[in-house]
């Protein structure tokens, strides 16, 4: 069945204000495996910071390489200076054994490899040997030998060259059976490794360069760094060498928090994508004092203490970080520092006082909420420090009652008014915001948003969130957000690589919360990097050429959302077309965004007034075959944006959109006389 529906655009009513480039921005959370899967070392425990797991002495995924019946397995204290635990394995010389640890893993290749080794070993120890083979068949990937010079821990460097991707490798570095036997007595045949890395050489910094370039051409504007870890993260801890920094317990998510992506990292990695960064400071663990300092650190001429800092780590020129967040999820009881809103408010002034001590020209967003009463005691007690309040908006069936025995095509309709939930909380916290002369001039910034089939603990191994239907819910989103750029000027869309909601750039196997979802490994294409459809959403939109929005007029179906609970917006008759124009500075353009969040195709008729478009138009299209359509590894491109030529006159008279779809539109325009 096919309905119809009308368009009409006015190129004469366009908006006064100009949309935010940071609109389309992204965000960086050490959430489970994200930093993991966004970084291109391919070993785990790098500095044996995990327990045993086999009841052997042996960190975390690391497990013992040895066919000596007596080799004695340790864990013991690092090197100086250096954080996580060293790894000690004796060999008794009468076992004329090899001996010391592997760690399954993928690699790629053929690639050389930058091998970072530290160790120690007892004098009869004269070399160690790193092997890289392919578990199912034993064959040589790659080999490398290391001398050991010292009795005293040293840094080693060398090179290995991996002959060819392997997604069931193996890394191996032992002493060889081969070595020189030595007496067997106390204090001989112990070797001693206190770090052990290796990074491809087409990382890009120590991030992997498909979500580099996949990142890259996502034109984010803005990067975020923060999450529910940040309010028990300290930033000294992640700057300065990286073997020297400690080794810290992710209170929010559990596991380690990644020392190898800091703040330069972070900076570095903004820097290479040219995107506006925005940290989010500890405002939970920390104190007013340790965000000043983090302002400095970043912002400071070498001639402050932290900006010397910042220098001596090998980062003279200041990074000018404008964008400063102030609380995340505070409202939440799981965050580290949840506090009443009074309570937030005033610690936000110090926090805000603080930081712009520091640097004066900072731009402050602070913790607003869904909650209007939140909202509404935040800005009248700290309004006038703060130039943004945020808002995270996550849209998911928990919300209508529904559960995953609900019908799908009800659960999807219920996902598809995303953009009305979106539109009922810019709104009423807009109308907060201008209610007093001292908060009038706040915007809003949506800092964390995806749709989440909640609960979103409990998946099953269903990859809910990286479906055609959920890329529909989020376009929707994004129109919204669009209509609403005078008052929206930021938004981070949660994640950016795998983490917890799954990231829109994904990274092998899991589809969503690795506690829930598929284990790592199961597929055989652990190496596999790729989008999922609401990746090519935020490619399409945030690709376009806008400056400002058009008045935009629609006359199509609708659809009802059957919901169990009371909500506080309409959900009888939602429009089936999601649509909304902008043009560029210059007017030369029309960018017509339509999302057709219907299970039927509609057939558009589209009408204009203010310009004459030119006789061909560009379409883009981004459409499937079914709601539950995904890119996997095994499909890493099942969903793409596709591009065509539409003439001019097939708007006039209709074109088909198929069902839950979403289209961007382009025409190229002579303005009209008068």
């Amino acid at each position: 069945m096919t309905t119809k529906a009308t368009i009409t655009i006015d190129c004469s009513q366009k908006s006064e204000h100009v949309i935010s480039p940071y609109l389309f921005g992204h965000f960086v959370e050490d959430i489970r495996d994200h930093m993991e899967a966004m970084l291109a070392y391919p070993l785990k425990d790098m500095d044996f910071e995990s327990d045993a797991l086999l009841g052997t002495a042996v960190s975390g995924s690391w497990r013992p390489y040895t066919n000596g019946r007596n080799t004695k397995y340790a864990l013991e204290s690092p090197a100086r200076g250096h954080s996580g635990r060293a790894q000690r394995i004796r060999i008794l010389s009468d076992d004329e054994a090899y001996a010391g640890i592997s760690q399954r893993t993928a690699i790629k290749g053929p690639m050389e490899y930058s091998l970072k080794l530290v160790a120690r070993a007892s004098i009869e120890l004269q070399y160690v040997v790193l092997e890289v083979v392919d578990r199912r068949t034993e064959e040589q990937l790659g080999l490398v030998h290391i001398q050991i010079e010292n009795h005293n821990w040293e840094h080693y460097d060398a090179k290995v060259f991996v002959t060819r991707a392997c997604s069931d490798a193996e890394v191996r570095l032992y002493v060889p059976t081969e070595h020189p036997r030595w007496q067997d007595h106390v204090s001989t045949g112990m070797l001693w490794i206190d770090h052990v890395s290796m990074l491809p050489a087409d990382s890009v910094g120590q991030v992997k360069p498909e979500v580099v370039e996949m990142t890259r051409a996502l034109n984010a504007g803005m990067m975020r760094l923060a999450g529910n870890y940040i309010s028990a993260y300290h930033f000294e801890d992640g700057i300065g060498p990286v073997l020297e920094r400690p080794v810290m317990y992710n209170e929010a998510w559990g596991g380690w928090t990644c020392k190898y992506f800091g703040t330069d990292e972070f900076i570095q990695f903004c820097r290479e994508l040219q995107v506006e960064p925005l940290i989010c400071i500890n405002d939970g663990s920390g104190t007013p004092e340790e965000a000043a300092l983090w302002v400095e650190y970043c912002n400071g001429s070498v001639e402050t203490p932290m900006g010397a800092r910042r220098a001596a780590n090998g980062f003279p020129e200041p990074y000018q970080v404008r964008y400063w967040e102030i609380g995340n999820e505070v409202w939440g009881d799981w965050q580290v520092g949840h506090c009443s809103a009074e309570q937030f408010a005033q610690r936000s002034i110090l926090f805000a006082e603080a930081m712009k001590g520091a640097d004066p020209s900072l731009i402050i967003l602070a913790c607003g909420h869904t909650d209007q009463e939140w909202n509404r005691t935040v800005l009248d007690i700290a309004g006038e420090h703060m130039d943004y309040l945020t808002l995270h908006l996550y849209h998911g069936y928990g919300r209508f009652g529904m559960n995953q025995d609900t019908p799908a095509e009800e659960r999807y309709k219920a996902m598809a008014s995303f953009p009305e939930w979106t539109r009922d909380n810019i709104l009423l916290t807009a109308e907060h915001i201008r209610k007093h002369e001292k908060h009038h001039h706040v915007k809003l910034a949506i800092t964390e948003y995806n749709t989440m089939y909640y609960p979103n603990t409990i998946r099953k191994g269903t990859p809910d969130e990286h479906t055609l239907g959920a890329a529909v819910a989020n376009a929707a989103n994004l129109n919204e957000m669009l209509r609403c750029s005078d008052m929206v000027h930021i938004g981070s869309f949660s994640d950016l690589v795998n983490g917890w909601l799954g990231g829109c750039i994904r990274v092998g196997d899991y589809y969503a919360d690795q506690y829930a979802g598929k284990i790592p490994g199961w597929s055989g294409h652990p190496l596999v990097v790729y989008g999922t459809p609401t990746y090519e959403v935020l490619k399409l939109y945030a690709g376009r050429d806008i400056r400002r929005v058009l008045s935009a007029d629609v006359v199509c179906g609708t659809f009802s959302v059957q919901s169990l609970k009371s909500a506080p917006i309409r959900l009888d008759a939602l429009p089936d077309l999601d649509v909304v124009a902008c043009t560029n500075e210059d007017g030369s353009k029309v960018t017509v965004f339509m999302v057709n969040r219907s299970l039927q195709a509609v057939k558009a008729q589209l009408g204009w007034s203010g310009f004459s478009p030119g006789e061909e138009t560009l379409l883009h299209a981004i459409t499937g075959d079914s709601l539950d359509d995904i890119n996997s590894v095994f499909e890493p491109e099942r969903i793409l944006c596709s591009q065509s030529v539409i003439p001019t006159d097939a708007w006039q008279e209709g074109y088909p959109l198929r069902p839950a779809s979403i289209y961007v539109l382009e025409i190229q325009t002579k303005q009209a006389e008068g």
